[in-house]
C-alpha cells in the first residue's frame, strides 16, 4: 500500500517502530559482509593485485569466524538480549567472548572474510575486510556503544574500557 505525498509534495513519515524501507531493513552487518565477499571475489578476478597460496590459512579463518560468530549469538540469546543491532540491549554480557572482545560476532565475519579473501588467493581479495571493519564500525558499533553507555551507565563504560572492539 502507497502512502500519497503531504501537501509540500514529500512522503508522510513513517509511524514509530516501522521500517524505513527496504534498504533500512538490508542494513545489517550481515549484507554488508556479504556485499563484501561479493567485492573480494570481483577484486580477486579483475583486480588481484598479487596472487598468493595461503594453503589452509583461509579455511581455517573462515572456521573459525564462523565459530566466533555462533559462540557470540549464543551467549546473547542465552542472556536473553537482541542480537540485531539498532535495540537496546537488556543485558550487559561480559562471559565467553564477550570478556575480551565486545563485538565477537563482528569480529568473527571479519574472520570469515580475511579466510575467503585469502581462499581466493589474492591481495585484492583481502582488502574488503578492512573496508568491512570501517562499514560497521561508523554504521553500528559507535551507535551501539552509546547504547550501552546509556543504558548500564558507569558499569558499561567500565566494561568499554577493558574490553577491545575488534
Amino acid at each position: 500500500m502507497s502512502r500519497r505525498p503531504d501537501e509540500g509534495g514529500t512522503p508522510p513519515e513513517p509511524p514509530e517502530g516501522a521500517p524505513g524501507g527496504l534498504f533500512a531493513r538490508l542494513d545489517i552487518p550481515p549484507v554488508w559482509a556479504l556485499a563484501m565477499a561479493a567485492l573480494s571475489w570481483l577484486l580477486d578476478h579483475f583486480l588481484p593485485l598479487s596472487e598468493a597460496d595461503s594453503g589452509w590459512a583461509g579455511p581455517v579463518l573462515i572456521g573459525l569466524g564462523a565459530l566466533l560468530v555462533l559462540w557470540g549469538a549464543w551467549h546473547l540469546k542465552r542472556a536473553g538480549t537482541p542480537i540485531e543491532p539498532r535495540h537496546d540491549p537488556k543485558v550487559l554480557v561480559r562471559h565467553g567472548p564477550y570478556r575480551i572482545n565486545r563485538n565477537p560476532i563482528y569480529t568473527g565475519m571479519v574472520l570469515i572474510l580475511f579466510g575467503w579473501g585469502l581462499w581466493l588467493g589474492s591481495l585484492g581479495a583481502v582488502l574488503p575486510a578492512f573496508l568491512y571493519m570501517w562499514i560497521v564500525t561508523r554504521r553500528f558499533i559507535l551507535e551501539e556503544e552509546a547504547r550501552i553507555r546509556r543504558r548500564f551507565g558507569e558499569e558499561g563504560a567500565a566494561w568499554l574500557k577493558r574490553s577491545r572492539r575488534w
